[in-house]
């Protein structure tokens, strides 16, 4: 019978386990890369115009959306790649399926990003 109690020293090291699965997705993944500039840049641009409490929220859970799904592609095409080494139309569905699920992501994050800077950008130029 397994012991369900809260244990201080395994959720010390389940959170060593994710740090290691965020630095590996991090350090190897461009598009983690890719997605983590836009974040930068976007970061950036709210400190420079000043964004309010509620804009700030939907960009942090936008950027937190996108780097998760884009973790999750990285965890379904490893996994994939493991189950079947060779080429399989259907592993290769669900590798597509799964980078459009993060491109559906990226593309509500950036109609929001545009939502949120579009009105400061006017102001600020115009």
């Amino acid at each position: 019978m397994e012991n369900n109690s809260f244990d201080p020293k395994k959720r010390i090291k389940s959170f060593n386990y994710a740090g290691r699965g965020v630095k590996f997705f991090v350090s190897r993944e461009q598009n983690a890369w890719i997605h983590i500039t836009v974040a930068a840049f976007t970061i950036f641009a709210g400190f420079f115009f000043g964004i309010n409490r509620m804009e700030w929220i939907a960009v942090i859970f936008c950027i937190g959306l996108v780097l998760s799904a884009e973790g999750f592609n990285t965890a379904i095409e490893y996994l994939c790649n493991v189950v079947s080494p060779q080429w399989n139309e259907d592993i290769g569905r669900v590798k597509d399926v799964a980078a459009g699920s993060v491109l559906i992501c990226a593309i509500a994050a950036g109609i929001i990003g545009l939502v949120i800077f579009i009105p400061y950008i006017i102001d600020y130029f115009f």
